[in-house]
């Protein structure tokens, strides 16, 4: 059954958590939608985990549209949100909306996400005019990891949890179907989600949220060095991939691979037809 705007509200009334995770490419995307996600998203993290950048500022919209073209065409039944690179958006309404619009017809997505509160709740409105579904992001949004100077968590005082707070009505106001809370504290995420109608996905904002997300890069233990607070790694797939790659080595090196299981045979007719023939010696 294909997730939409309306069966994510549904669970949201029904308080059936909802499930999201990250996908960049076919193969992942058509293995977590078997799994029976109900949100895959393409997000701007792909600059990190899939490019290596430091952050995801260098993220093109062509970045955006090849990766989550390639993820429509593996998920058949998850709610597919692209998110909208840095300053694909923030320049100017029409911009805002001409973009999101690539994202949906070129990229294959069901939604875009974008990053903000009352600064973008007018291309919120547009891009929501111009039938495509709008997913919000608050609390640590890293496209302003300069302003912020780092990833840090938002909204600890009086005056940001407010913010946030206000910045969540707004953003419902404008017409955004889902918001996604990252990096808040838990109570303030509660309070945030029994205020609005739509759905929260939390990563890194408690267990209040109606969902949750996670980097699948991170959940599954591929990438290096130290995790954030939240990510609780699901299964070492990492460790297990260097093992496998190890084992390739070994056996390759040793001569053990390939064995005769993994190889073609040829008769012994045709080659003395080949000998006759004078091809081969």
């Amino acid at each position: 059954m294909k997730n939409t705007v309306l069966t994510l509200l549904q669970q949201k009334q029904d308080g059936d958590k909802i499930t999201m995770l990250t996908a960049y490419d076919y193969t992942t995307a058509a293995i977590i939608d078997e799994c029976g996600v109900n949100c895959i998203l393409v997000g701007d993290s792909l600059g990190m985990v899939m490019l290596g950048y430091e952050n995801t500022l260098p993220v093109t919209m062509e970045d955006m549209i090849h990766h989550t073209s390639a993820v429509s065409r593996g998920a058949k039944n998850a709610f597919i949100v692209a998110d909208m690179p840095f300053m694909s958006y923030q320049a100017s309404v029409e911009q805002a909306v001409i973009n999101a619009g690539r994202l949906v017809k070129e990229g294959g997505a069901n939604a875009v996400k974008l990053e903000g509160g009352a600064e973008v709740c007018e291309q919120i409105r547009a891009i929501v005019k111009a039938s495509v579904p709008v997913v919000a992001h608050l609390g640590l949004t890293p496209q302003s990891v300069n302003v912020f100077g780092g990833f840090k968590v938002q909204g600890k005082n009086l005056s940001k949890a407010a913010s946030i707070i206000r910045d969540a009505m707004l953003i419902q106001e404008a017409g955004a179907c889902a918001v996604v809370l990252e990096g808040i504290p838990a109570r303030l995420a509660e309070i945030i989600t029994e205020k609005l109608d739509i759905p929260t996905i939390g990563i890194g904002a408690g267990s209040a949220c109606d969902g949750q997300v996670l980097v699948y890069q991170d959940m599954l233990g591929l990438t290096n060095g130290k995790a954030p607070k939240f990510v609780k790694r699901f299964a070492d797939v990492g460790a297990l991939m260097k093992q496998g790659i190890n084992d390739f080595i070994n056996e390759t090196r040793s001569g053990a691979f390939p064995s005769e299981e993994y190889t073609y045979s040829v008769s012994e007719e045709v080659i003395k037809e080949l000998k006759e023939e004078g091809v081969i010696q």
